[in-house]
């Protein structure tokens, strides 16, 4: 019996976001295709979507290019989530993370310009690097440092995807899209890779001091997963997202500092709070950005996008699940 299912396939789905995203897609009816080599996603995050019939996890690189160009040529669309992840992995393995994130996607977008399969790339708001002009726009210059500074590897990896997208969207008519997602939060992520929230909810709940790198009066913006999954598939489909690049975030701003206070009372922790030296948590040549919020008016007039869970709510879910697992 023919079936109208979506073939929809996410690179990177075994992680964070691509697990909320296969869930969320498996949800409307689609057919999921996940390809994760599982450096960082993990099996157990999409576990419970195992017994669904429509969901298919294949273990492998993106780098496997032959691999790669028979799935992407069965498939409706394709969800290109799959990066080197973290500040901390960035700084530890940078000629990893770099090759990964410019090989894979040259693959992902070459694959699918084939047939013309409408590929979602997900890029970040690294790109904007020292950028000081606040809120970041799309339209905005990337201002980056020495090359001789590892942190800047990543930013200038994912810029590099962007530009490809675009010129495979310009030169080949690839429909592409291009989302660049700022600070997401939610069940599922781990602090392993230097994501902040899980891993002040961690050392909250153990008891174990709340370690602040840097002076904590560095400012960040934290969106719910789900409101970001939504808004990557609402542009997936839009015709009037190709060849456009969107910031995908919450422009709801808060000090380092009073996060981990924040945490600490929602938690009812006797941890104390603490400060660590950049240098201490990532090496000598380690520099961070001071403020980084986005603008989200362009997003906002296509889809209507506007997030709906605040960093409370959204900390109080994070905390739930961190209690559910112990």
């Amino acid at each position: 019996m023919a079936t109208n299912k979506r073939k929809v396939l996410i690179t990177g789905g075994a992680g964070f976001i691509g697990s909320h995203l296969a869930e969320k897609l498996l949800q409307k009816g689609e057919e999921v295709f996940v390809i994760d080599n599982l450096s960082t996603g993990r099996i157990e995050n999409i576990s419970h979507l195992r017994k669904n019939r429509n969901l298919h996890f294949i273990k492998d690189t993106i780098l496997n290019k032959k691999r790669v160009e028979r799935l992407v040529s069965r498939m409706s669309q394709v969800y290109h989530l799959a990066a080197a992840v973290g500040v901390k992995t960035v700084v530890e393995k940078p000629l990893e993370s770099f090759l990964l994130n410019l090989r894979g996607t040259e693959i992902v977008l070459e694959a699918a310009s084939k047939k013309k399969i409408p590929v979602l790339l997900a890029s970040t708001s690294e790109v904007y690097g020292k950028n000081s002009k606040l809120p970041f726009k799309e339209e905005d210059d990337r201002v980056y440092g020495s090359a001789l500074q590892s942190r800047w590897g990543y930013g200038m990896s994912k810029g590099g995807d962007e530009f490809m997208a675009l010129a495979y969207c310009r030169e080949k008519g690839l429909p592409a899209v291009i989302v660049r997602i700022f600070n997401v939060i939610g069940p599922r992520q781990t602090g392993v890779y230097g994501m902040v929230v899980p891993r002040f909810v961690d050392q909250a709940l153990s008891g174990n001091s709340i370690t602040v790198y840097g002076n904590g009066f560095q400012t960040r913006c934290f969106a719910y997963v789900s409101d970001v999954v939504e808004a990557l598939i609402a542009l997936s489909s839009h015709h009037k997202a190709i060849g456009q690049i969107f910031n995908v975030g919450s422009d709801e701003e808060i000090s380092i500092k009073d996060l981990a206070k924040t945490v600490k009372i929602l938690t009812a922790s006797p941890s104390r709070i603490t400060f660590v030296p950049y240098s201490k948590a990532y090496g000598q040549d380690f520099v961070d950005m001071e403020h980084r919020k986005p603008d989200i008016s362009k997003i906002g007039k296509l889809i209507g996008y506007r997030p709906k869970v605040s960093l409370e709510e959204s900390l109080k879910i994070i905390i739930n699940y961190f209690n559910a697992k112990k």
